[in-house]
């Protein structure tokens, strides 16, 4: 799964999941263009990561940085043939008691914000005809939690953008895929209590809660020559814990 030389952007590249993809797209020798709000954060993991990779500080929230940060990418890395969609937060909390502020800020990161990079990557790679496109969902927005209603919501509409961004840029080689996630080691199930933790493990087919390296893995294949004939799909990655028909 090659991906040598090629210029990726990932969003969200601080920490867990994101960061896990820049370093694998590192390790397979892409150039990786990280991007997050934590300025510091990006800028040691470029370091760390080495072969070319470098760090945009950028809100994603905001499509005039969005724009500028891609803009930025083709001016210092010549090119840009991939971007990963990772960035996302959480503001759980039941729905009558959502507030509104906490609906509108998940919502603006986790799906306005993929779409500021699907679309100010999207003219680059149109006038190239080549790119590929990956967006970080979750099985939470195809099966719903309690407690989750704007998560949930900004990632099911991660998908409807996927499907149609697939079909509207399939005539200029781009292809357009999502990964669902589910249960994912983080700051936050590492804290479990050993009862909820061994709850959470046997409702899960594979019996283990995934790394964000499985994550990545998938990611890369997105990303490959590989699927270069797979569009509009979406990916689980959750060791078999939403199956459906």
């Amino acid at each position: 799964m090659s991906v040598r030389d090629r210029v990726v952007l990932v969003t969200g590249a601080s920490q867990g999941i994101g960061l896990a993809i820049a370093r694998d797209l590192g390790a397979r020798g892409a150039r990786v263009a990280l991007v997050a709000r934590q300025a510091d954060k990006i800028a040691a993991a470029a370091r760390e990561i080495g072969g070319g990779a470098a760090a945009y500080e950028c809100d994603v929230q905001d499509p005039a940085a969005a724009n500028a940060v891609v803009q930025r990418v083709l001016e210092d890395m010549g090119a840009l043939y991939g971007v990963v969609n990772n960035a996302g937060i959480t503001r759980d909390g039941l729905l009558v008691r959502m507030s509104q502020a906490d609906w509108n800020e998940v919502l603006a990161v986790n799906l306005t914000g993929t779409f500021n990079f699907t679309r100010a990557a999207a003219k680059c790679m149109m006038r190239q005809k080549l790119g590929r496109i990956v967006n970080v969902t979750s099985v939470i927005g195809q099966m719903g939690n309690a407690g989750q209603a704007n998560y949930a919501a900004s990632k099911a509409g991660v998908i409807g953008l996927t499907k149609s961004a697939a079909r509207e840029l399939a005539s200029r080689n781009i292809t357009v895929n999502a990964v669902a996630p589910g249960y994912i080691e983080t700051a936050m199930t590492a804290e479990l209590p050993a009862a909820a933790r061994e709850a959470l493990v046997k409702s899960i087919p594979l019996q283990r809660i995934g790394t964000p390296e499985d994550v990545a893995r998938v990611v890369a294949f997105l990303l490959s020559d590989e699927a270069a004939y797979m569009t509009g799909q979406v990916l689980n990655c959750d060791g078999g814990m939403w199956m459906h028909s």
